[in-house]
């Protein structure tokens, strides 16, 4: 039975905000001293402890809360009118679907109705009032569009507990436990230095993500190259290679077996092998990009030797196709591009004039602050990385889960995905710099001549080999726009595809799941916009597509055996996939 405090609440929240409150028991005000005791000695004891460790935490001060649940619903309102006021009146906002406002006391309620009326329609006006200030160059307008965004997803009013029905609700019926857990879920992620996206314990390497079984072959100091156990009679003769982003772990294409990209591959008969790059440590401070282009240029030679076939197909991911570009213009420069039959390009740049918003994090004070946060040791810590892709889908991947897990006070539900994301992975601080400034803000990779690798100028425009490039259409960190670029600096046969979604579920879609959608254009489209005004729309994911493209360049199949089988050739296992590289933290 609900006591007479929650009945009390549940009635207001049907009411206006002129309606009166049940005024609290006794027995209500002990409780809520000690939860707010209890949430003071947690504070303190974490304050105590930075100050151990020598953090420097400012003593923390507590609030009475009943006076802020008070009073904090209407104050929002009546600030949000003012801000109506100073941009000259509100519209009434449309009817969205927005998961903030999902519950339906953000409806039900006229208070809680106008609160959310009253912010969408301000957001709006004041995302639009960005693209009339007068006297800005665009990128000063994309900063600060970014910037406006940013703001107003961090104010909206479910992000608070005295503006957000759902957590004040939450909190009468838990009796506060809901902020108490909340507040040891924010202090765990602090000491821990990132935001918990999924469960500890719900997903492990090995265990329920990147299952799909195969030896370890080669280990460098820079990566191991895992070779993938076949599930065929037969197998297409020219063997792929997968380069993965060396930003995040291997295994966003080997997720749960449903999901797994590594899976589905070997089961259309591809004989198939992985780099796993090594988490940065002080080992490789000295990395640059010539390191990765001759690690690049390792993995297909040993993957020649290992198999006695002349060339490899290649696949590069983010950052990875932009090296996996250079590496294909270095071998053409010294005559050994037939080493790669061909290329596929995952969501990767090589001109970075349309880069999108991670464009906005290359100015100088950034790239000082990176330089103050590279350790002694040479690297940099992937949770600040993690950090800023999080900042560019912040409504999803930070206030979603601030809502959740410190407002609500609940665990966020198992997601593989969003365990990889939070895996982290540290870069050689230097290269990692270099990478931002050389390529992204001088542009230099499609200037013809501008970067030598291993002592030789390359061009990408001597790119001859048959590439299949794939952007998303929502892509926020390598734009569709950006990606189409790559049609413009390669010199051989290209098919592009635009994928449904973004940058990781618009290429982890494998066919089973029937989501999303992909476009193609069999004429010859001078720009993005033409290859859209004349694409072809088809459901599902484009894996199909891309196979059907891959077997077309080189369709002959050879019997599984010898060393075909993980280990069985002349490079023997190490040890079983995944591997230890991807395991070390």
């Amino acid at each position: 039975m609900p006591s007479a405090r929650e009945e009390g609440y549940t009635r207001g929240m049907a009411e206006t905000s002129d309606s009166s409150t049940a005024i609290p028991t006794l027995e209500d005000w002990q409780h809520w001293t000690l939860v707010m005791g209890r949430a003071q000695q947690m504070l303190m004891e974490t304050w105590a402890e930075g100050l151990t460790k020598g953090d420097g935490l400012a003593k923390p001060a507590v609030p009475d809360p009943m006076a802020l649940l008070s009073a904090g619903a209407e104050a929002w309102s009546k600030g949000l009118d003012a801000w109506g006021q100073m941009l000259g009146g509100m519209a009434k906002a449309g009817e969205t679907k927005d998961r903030r406002f999902a519950s339906p006391e953000w409806r039900d309620n006229p208070l809680f109705d106008t609160i959310r009326q009253s912010y969408l329609t301000i957001s709006d006006q004041l995302l639009g009032s960005v693209d009339k200030v007068e006297g800005l160059d665009e990128p000063a307008r994309q900063r600060l569009k970014f910037a406006t965004k940013s703001f107003v997803d961090a104010m909206s009013p479910s992000n608070f507990a005295l503006t957000n029905p759902e957590v004040m609700k939450r909190t009468i019926e838990t009796r506060g436990d809901n902020l108490l857990s909340g507040l040891r879920n924010m202090l765990a992620d602090i000491k821990a230095g990132q935001m918990t996206q999924s469960p500890a314990g719900a997903f492990e390497v090995g265990r329920n993500l990147a299952m799909t079984p195969g030896k370890v072959i080669d280990e460098t100091r820079l990566f191991q190259l895992i070779h993938y156990a076949p599930t065929t009679d037969e197998v297409l003769q020219v063997p792929l290679v997968v380069f993965p982003p060396w930003i995040n772990r291997f295994y966003i294409l080997d997720l749960t077996p449903e999901k797994s990209f590594v899976r589905w591959a070997v089961g259309q008969g591809v004989s198939l092998f992985m780099v796993s790059w090594k988490s940065a440590d002080e080992s490789l401070a000295d990395v640059t990009l010539d390191h990765y282009v001759a690690a690049q240029i390792e993995a297909v030679d040993v993957i020649r030797e290992q198999l006695g076939v002349p060339a490899v197909h290649a696949i590069g991911y983010c950052v990875a196709g932009t090296t996996l570009a250079a590496t294909l213009a270095l071998l053409a420069a010294r005559g050994e591009a037939d080493k790669i039959a061909s290329v596929t390009f995952f969501t990767a740049q090589v001109d970075f004039e349309k880069a999108g918003d991670l464009s906005l994090f290359l100015g100088d004070e950034v790239m000082g602050l990176l330089g103050q946060l590279t350790t002694e040791k040479g690297f940099l810590d992937g949770r600040y990385m993690a950090a800023t892709f999080n900042l560019l889908r912040g409504r999803d991947l930070i206030w979603n889960y601030v809502v959740n897990n410190y407002l609500l006070g609940q665990e966020p539900a198992p997601f593989d995905l969003l365990h990889w994301n939070s895996d982290t992975t540290n870069l050689p601080a230097g290269w990692h710099r270099d990478y931002l400034d050389t390529l992204y803000k001088q542009n230099r990779l499609v200037e013809t001549g501008a970067i030598s690798v291993d002592g030789t100028p390359i061009d990408l425009k001597r790119i001859e080999t048959p590439a299949y490039i794939q952007a998303g259409r929502e892509d926020h960190i390598a734009p569709p726009e950006s990606v189409w670029q790559l049609m413009h600096h390669l010199s051989g046969p290209k098919r592009f595809v635009l994928a449904g979604s973004g940058h990781i579920a618009g290429v982890v879609n494998p066919p089973a799941a029937g989501k999303y959608q992909y476009w193609t254009n069999d004429a010859e489209p001078a720009s993005l916009d033409e290859f859209v005004a004349g694409a072809t729309e088809h459901k599902g994911s484009w894996w199909p597509d891309w196979i059907e493209w891959l077997r077309a360049r080189a369709p002959k199949t050879v019997k599984v055996g010898g060393a075909r089988v993980p280990g069985e050739g002349k490079h023997k296992a190490i040890e079983d996939a995944p591997g230890r590289y991807v395991k070390a933290r």
